[in-house]
């Protein structure tokens, strides 16, 4: 199935800012979430899709590329991007882009270098909850992942013996070809683009260089974080083939559901119960902040259900500065449900000498010139 444009996948125009593009990949990204939509195959495979077209549209060189020669720009080697759970980052681009942005300086002959494919990057899921979004965190993780193997010291060789020089590409992992006008450079067909050839591998990886291991990582969760946030540990990735550098592992973050805060990004919000009585006559109430605190906000007589008040500096943290968001308290006024007969005599006696309230008295008013 042909791909769709990378511009129309994140919903944005051609001229999109880095900004526009940015905010565009949060919202797609956090919509098409695994977490967000677990078992849902079309979900992850729309996720892959925006990762793959922000990975393009963020840079300027591949999306000079791709905004020239469309998705031809990147066929052989692929654009990146991260689907759910562990996933590897391709590190080829194709021919095309690498003639317009200094490929040509080794295409001459046999000569030039072999391009250094470096690993591949992953990607964590993490969960947090909304406490630990607002404090930070440290934590230990463990990936799955691999390294350089320690019996041939990465080389994928056979103690004793080394790897040979690729006769096809004489070592620079590419081969060319001239198509038309083009001159096209593809990954070498015998060594697979890395300009050597095993002729004796290694017992303990097979020749591949390296061995799957757990790697254990203690992690820093900043205070502040959001929903979707995506965290780099560069060189922490999979470990590139025959010694090449390793790839980046990405965390990205999911900040659970709170059973009593709403979040709206540094601000919080709460539904606080208040006692008929005391939305009737006014009094103070205790109202819980995220940190553990309380405060006391004071309750004008005569207070209705939905009044909002606000409590400066009690909402989240925010990422890199010192200060906070804003809490909301939002009323539910609570009606007593089983009164004795003394409450209900008191109620009906006060419900006796009592006038509609002047909203009621206009409701019921449009209610009768409705039916007039």
């Amino acid at each position: 199935m042909a791909k769709r444009d990378f511009y129309d996948v994140l919903g944005v125009a051609k001229s999109a800012s880095e900004k526009d593009l940015k905010s565009a990949y949060r919202k797609k990204a956090m919509e098409f979430h695994p977490d967000r939509n677990p078992g849902n195959a079309e979900a992850e495979a729309k996720f892959k899709e925006v990762g793959e077209a922000y990975e393009v549209l963020k840079d300027d060189q591949k999306r000079a590329a791709y905004d020239q020669y469309g998705h031809a720009a990147f066929e052989g080697g692929g654009a990146g991007g991260f689907g759910g759970g562990f996933s590897g980052d391709a590190s080829g681009f194709s021919d095309i882009f690498d003639q317009m942005f200094g490929g040509f300086g080794g295409m001459g002959g046999g000569g030039g270098r072999r391009r250094e494919v470096r690993g591949a990057d992953l990607q964590y899921n993490m969960d947090i909850t909304l406490e630990e979004a607002f404090e930070g965190k440290k934590t230990q993780i463990s990936v799955p992942s691999s390294e350089d193997c320690g019996t041939c010291d990465g080389s994928g060789a056979k103690p004793g013996t080394s790897p040979a020089t690729c006769p096809t590409c004489s070592g620079r992992g590419r081969v060319r070809q001239q198509t038309g006008i083009f001159a096209m450079e593809r990954a070498c067909p015998t060594c697979q683009g890395d300009g050597q050839v095993i002729k004796n591998r290694c017992g303990s990886c097979g020749g591949r260089g390296r061995i799957a291991k757990d790697k254990k990582l203690n992690v820093t969760i900043p205070a502040g974080v959001e929903d979707g946030t995506r965290i780099r540990l560069s060189g922490e990735g999979e470990a590139g083939p025959r010694g090449a550098p390793a790839g980046d592992l990405y965390i990205f973050l999911s900040v659970r559901g709170h059973r009593l805060f709403e979040r709206d990004g540094a601000d919080l919000h709460i539904e606080m119960p208040i006692e008929f009585t005391t939305a009737a006559l006014g009094g103070t109430v205790e109202v819980p902040s995220i940190d553990g605190s309380t405060s006391r906000i004071k309750v004008p007589e005569g207070t209705q259900y939905g009044k909002q008040f606000r409590l400066r500096g009690k909402g989240m943290s925010i990422y890199n500065r010192s200060d906070r968001g804003d809490l909301y308290v939002h009323t539910s006024v609570q009606v007593p449900a089983n009164m004795s007969a003394r409450q209900r005599e008191l109620l009906q006696e006060f419900a006796d000498i009592s006038d509609a309230s002047p909203s009621v008295a206009s409701f019921f008013s449009k209610v009768k010139d409705m039916f007039k």
